[in-house]
């Protein structure tokens, strides 16, 4: 830290009756409104907590930020935060996302390529991530909250990682526990399968240091699990699985039936990223529907942002193909309130995912919930595969060769077409052990065991 944090008054002693529940922080950077990945977990576990009895408040910056800065912002999402959880908007300023040159100081105006190096070396001494930034404006604000009412637990979710240093800060001021949720890796490249930090590094010095400290440490599959625990042995007793699921309501498909002379239609439902395998699923569609009557009629509909950020649309709508001749077409973003209906207009569900053994996406569970075909398009080893393994409507691709997809999909394309109910019941009943709630359930009752003592 580069400013000198003074503890609060000791704290009292946290006496909980049978039926009270604790008060927790909860630290979660990407948080409504912004779109950016993972804010589906961070709303889900604030609400559900909430809605057990907790005492909640959401630390996370500025609406602007999202808005202005990174346009990563979807306002439609701030009414589906309940109205008992605090939201504490706690200002993230860093040069590397000020664009105003209003507001450049005049070294910076002056010598721009100078400011960004020492910039960079300054926030890279404090923690070795760019959100840096936010650390001690976060850890301020604690403190000022908890010698108002104590926090009896912190609850930390990365990326970005600076909200472990802050929730490892508190608790070295004022003993508060604090448990990290890790809706990504920090030192472990989920698409390399490669370490990106090594021992002696910074990041790995941080991470090593935040989980040493950590009463317990969630993970969304037992793949980055093992690996952590591999690598930090000696937190490995405290770290636990907790899915991402599904929220039923968005994914209560309503029948539409099959239409006399319609052909299949085939979908995707996601943010379509540089390392979504698109070519691959497109040279296996092309292939397949040369091969195979039933797939002359059918197309495939695209939904989702194309990238995280506004950089990215052009570069990712270029990797394309021509609709006109590969009956594949992009249908833009989809509102979670229309989810349901663009789930029902689809025969077939395509989960088309970068990166390997460590991945297992969150729309995963929701195509399962739909109770309809899921073609996989990823890696066999995927962390995908052990969730999809029981799934009685699932057509995985050997592997990302044309012929591979293909044959999956001429596979999924035969059992849409003779899809019985009692496949579609089947199919949901395998889908509701990862409904939000039952994972969440997990992570509430290991926090209030942390909270309780």
């Amino acid at each position: 830290m580069s400013e000198r944090l003074s503890p609060p008054a000791p704290r009292p002693p946290v006496n909980l009756a049978p039926s009270s529940w604790p008060r927790v922080a909860y630290l979660a950077f990407y948080f409504p409104p912004t779109r950016a990945s993972g804010v589906h977990r961070s709303l889900a576990t604030a609400n559900h907590l909430a809605g057990a009895g907790w005492d909640v408040t959401a630390l996370t910056p500025q609406r602007e930020f999202f808005r202005d800065a990174i346009r990563s912002y979807d306002p439609s999402l701030d009414a589906r935060v309940r109205a008992d959880v605090r939201v504490d908007r706690v200002p993230f300023r860093s040069p590397a996302w000020e664009t105003d040159i209003r507001r450049f100081s005049r070294f910076r105006g002056n010598f721009p390529l100078a400011h960004r190096v020492v910039s960079t070396r300054l926030e890279r001494t404090l923690f070795p991530e760019p959100y840096a930034r936010w650390i001690a404006p976060v850890v301020r604000r604690l403190l000022s909250l908890h010698r108002v009412t104590p926090f009896d637990v912190v609850l930390a979710t990365g990326n970005p990682f600076s909200s472990f240093a802050a929730a490892w800060s508190f608790h070295r001021l004022t003993g508060v526990p604090y448990v990290l949720d890790y809706r990504d890796s920090w030192t472990l490249d989920l698409f390399t399968d490669e370490a990106v930090a090594e021992p002696g590094s910074a990041a790995y010095r941080w991470e090593s240091r935040v989980l040493s400290g950590a009463a317990r440490a969630f993970f969304v599959n037992s793949a980055l699990l093992e690996w952590h625990a591999g690598r930090y042995p000696s937190a490995a007793p405290r770290m636990r699985v907790v899915q991402n699921g599904y929220e039923p309501d968005a994914v209560r498909v309503v029948e539409r039936g099959r239409l006399p002379g319609n052909g299949l239609r085939f979908g995707y439902v996601g943010t379509i990223t540089p390392h979504v395998p698109v070519e691959a699923l497109v040279d296996g569609w092309l292939l397949a529907r040369s091969k195979e009557p039933a797939l002359g009629d059918a197309r495939v509909d695209l939904y989702g942002h194309l990238g995280f950020f506004p950089a990215a649309v052009e570069a990712t709508r270029s990797r394309l193909p021509d609709p006109s001749t590969s009956a594949v077409n992009y249908r833009g973003p989809v509102r979670k309130a229309d989810l349901a209906r663009v789930y029902g207009s689809l025969d077939a569900l395509l989960l088309v995912l970068g990166g390997g053994r460590y991945v297992t996406s969150g729309k995963v569970f929701e195509y399962m919930a739909t109770g309809r075909p899921v073609v996989s398009v990823h890696r066999a080893d995927s962390a995908a595969a052990e969730v999809l393994s029981g799934y009685p409507l699932w057509f995985p691709a050997a592997d990302l060769s044309a012929p591979a997809v293909a044959a999956a999909l001429s596979r999924a394309a035969h059992a849409a077409s003779v899809l019985t109910d009692d496949q579609v019941g089947a199919a949901r009943d395998h889908a509701r052990t990862y409904t939000r709630t039952a994972q969440l359930e997990v992570l509430e009752r290991e926090l209030c065991e942390v909270a309780r003592g």
